[in-house]
């Protein structure tokens, strides 16, 4: 039976998080552990990358420092547990509000900004926090403030590689939801209209720059969250999470797993991340094969290869 257009998405995923959450079977069954930290690892800078597609995808703003939320996320979760706070919620909920109030304050500088300048303000204020996280010796410096245990949240304990990845899992799938919600609303939609046409958003009585700093706003909360998990899974914080080459790499996600997709960015992190496994374990020189499978994407799939697998290569 043949499937429709508008069912391969959806069946595509169902089979996404069907196989992730498979992971921890295969992992447990061939005395894998290696794999639940590399795909949690995976699913983390998932969430980022659906973070930054809101606002690069459907509101066309190039954040060019979006790793700076992460390492907000992260040092907060960090600096918390070295100071005695146990509570997981604490220490997430302070990694939540802290990256909101971080992006809120540079979006509200940076959005006052557009194209060039914009790309540029937004990696000069996280170059910022970068060399702020190299500067505070008390908590490692560069070389990373370690984080003794992950904790509890209810039942759940994270010290469990199991449980912290199914927890990972849960916040992907609710995020994408969310997100997915966000963008279908009447908010979603002025701000893609102001995306494609700002003076006719204006005409209509949508102020962009208002949907904009909101958008900016979730986004850097999101990808706040991301960072108090990653902190979490690797029980490590380092001014690297928060490094211009980490905003690059999450861009990178987002083109090649499909622009204004949301699902695609969740396959841009899983092929690049586990691609890079596979490479570097071959030659030290893998960025050498990887670059050309990159060009190749952009070139054959111009919605990434989320429009490939839903059969839109060319929207």
């Amino acid at each position: 039976m043949r499937v429709s257009a508008i069912d391969r998405p959806r069946i595509a995923v169902f089979a996404l998080f069907g196989l992730l959450a498979l992971v921890p079977v295969y992992s447990g069954l061939f005395d894998q552990p290696f794999y639940l930290t590399l795909f949690a690892r995976v699913m983390i800078f998932a969430l980022a990358a659906v973070s930054l597609d809101l606002v690069l995808g459907f509101g066309g703003m190039v954040s060019f420092g979006h790793a700076a939320y992460l390492g907000v996320g992260a040092y907060a979760v960090g600096i918390l547990a070295y100071h005695g706070v146990d509570s997981v919620p604490i220490r997430w909920g302070v990694a939540i509000l802290a990256s909101a109030a971080v992006a809120l304050f540079i979006g509200a500088v940076s959005l006052r900004t557009s194209g060039m300048y914009f790309i540029m303000i937004t990696l000069a204020f996280a170059q910022m926090l970068f060399y702020l996280a190299v500067s505070l010796k008390a908590y490692g410096g560069d070389d990373g403030l370690p984080i003794a245990r992950r904790g509890t949240i209810g039942p759940i304990d994270l010290n469990n590689g199991t449980q912290l990845y199914y927890l990972i899992l849960i916040l992907l799938a609710a995020t994408l939801t969310l997100a997915h919600r966000v963008v279908g609303s009447r908010f979603g939609r002025a701000l893609e209209g102001a995306k494609w046409n700002e003076r006719r958003a204006i005409a209509l009585g949508i102020a962009p720059y208002r949907y904009r700093l909101v958008a900016f706003v979730i986004s850097g909360t999101v990808c706040g969250l991301a960072g108090a998990l990653l902190a979490t899974l690797t029980s490590f914080v380092s001014p690297s999470y928060m490094a211009w080459t980490r905003s690059g790499e999450v861009i990178v996600m987002v083109v090649l797993g499909g622009m204004a997709t949301l699902t695609g960015p969740i396959i841009g992190a899983v092929v690049l991340l586990v691609l890079e496994e596979i490479l570097a374990t071959l030659t030290i020189h893998w960025m050498l094969i990887l670059g050309p499978i990159l060009i190749l994407v952009v070139l054959f799939a111009r919605r990434g290869l989320w429009g490939w697998i839903a059969g839109d290569r060319h929207g």
